[in-house]
């Protein structure tokens, strides 16, 4: 069999081979037959794409999940470059309890309004001051791995009824 008459692979971009079959000596002028044969995919491709899938349909369910892994990278990040910035996110955490006073003059709330609204406070003042303590002194620093645990998991208790009520 010489060399023309021989079926040549090549690779295409994504994986995808496609076999040429050469002319035919019949007709004149045909172009070759091309064959595409797609790769199947390996089984971690698979899975990676079936975790992805999942997350995307429970994005809503999973954002405190995506802001608490968001804060505790800004707190990283800031850590290491912008150690000084836990000084300018210290006061920050007084802004809830500011908030709280103020919405309680304007709109007093009683009962189960003001518990919701004072737990929301106290998570959000523990989620800033968790914050700036990363930024002072390291995502590793004592049990500031177990206070981030501890936040995340209140939010995410907390999120589905916040949801529901609204």
């Amino acid at each position: 069999m010489n060399s023309r008459a021989r079926t040549r692979a090549r690779l295409l971009k994504t994986g995808a081979h496609t076999v040429q079959i050469p002319r035919t000596r019949g007709r004149r002028g045909m172009s070759p037959y091309v064959v595409v044969v797609p790769e199947r995919p390996s089984l971690t491709h698979e899975a990676a794409a079936m975790l992805l899938r999942w997350l995307w349909r429970s994005r809503t369910a999973l954002a405190p999940t995506g802001a608490a892994l968001g804060a505790l990278l800004l707190g990283v990040l800031l850590h290491l470059v912008a150690p000084w910035a836990a000084w300018l996110l210290a006061p920050l955490a007084a802004a809830p309890l500011v908030w709280l006073t103020l919405a309680h003059r304007s709109h007093p709330a009683h009962g189960p309004a003001l518990a919701c609204r004072t737990s929301l406070v106290a998570l959000a003042v523990s989620v800033f001051a968790q914050l700036a303590t990363v930024v002072a002194y390291g995502p590793l620093a004592g049990g500031l791995g177990v206070w981030w645990l501890l936040n995340l998991l209140v939010a995410q208790t907390v999120w589905p009824v916040l949801r529901r009520t609204r």
